[in-house]
């Protein structure tokens, strides 16, 4: 991935929080049939390995698992991304030149796939995937809450998979490249948007907070 020094992500330790918190993503891989990709949640594993592990899983009937054991793996991890406005630039009402952008915040994860067809890894995993998206929840499910025939029919039918992270590729685009005047501009008018919008908003100013000084 292309990535401008003053687009590189402001510390170690926001990558992680990246992966912690991420949601679902592509898992890429390749096939005899060539590139395959599938829509995933992981669970980011810090632990693991030297520089840990996404862990999640695929349905057995997804060929993907099947192949390319041990071979290179690609994630990508999606953060908050908005468009931006050039009418928020103090700069643009000063000389006219701007042009709108699109800032946000992305992880390209490589690593060793490895496919676990292994019961007793899928439900850890299932129950570690569950614990992270329920635990804030009024009332959280768990994989206890479900008979235990009904769980192990559907372990049946899942195959574990774990890309254990060789090399994070990070981009944190979030107008570093502008003035503090067109950062403000671009941070308020997000504030102006949607949810999403709101997001990048945070991030522009968390990334502030962490590269100050």
């Amino acid at each position: 991935m292309y990535v401008p020094q003053h687009f590189a992500a402001p510390d170690l330790q926001a990558v992680h929080e990246l992966l912690d918190h991420s949601g679902a993503s592509d898992l890429v891989t390749w096939t005899p049939r060539g590139i395959m990709a599938t829509l995933l949640p992981f669970v980011f594993d810090p632990a693991a390995g030297e520089h840990g592990a996404l862990l999640g899983h695929l349905a057995r009937n997804n060929e993907q698992w099947r192949h390319g054991s041990d071979a290179e793996a690609l994630v990508i991890v999606r953060g908050p991304d908005a468009y931006v406005s050039p009418s928020w630039y103090a700069t643009k009402r000063e000389h006219g030149r701007a042009v709108p952008t699109w800032n946000y915040v992305t992880a390209h994860v490589y690593g060793r796939f490895v496919a676990h067809d292994d019961p007793a890894w899928t439900e850890s995993l299932v129950r570690r995937l569950t614990g992270k998206h329920e635990s804030d929840r009024p009332l959280p499910w768990s994989v206890d809450d479900a008979p235990e025939a009904f769980i192990k029919g559907h372990l049946r039918a899942i195959v574990g998979v774990e890309v254990v992270i060789t090399r994070v590729e990070a981009k944190w685009k979030l107008s570093q490249n502008r003035g503090p005047a067109d950062v403000e501009g671009v941070t308020e008018g997000l504030l102006t948007g949607t949810p999403q919008d709101h997001l990048v908003a945070e991030a522009m100013r968390d990334t502030q907070r962490r590269t100050a000084g």
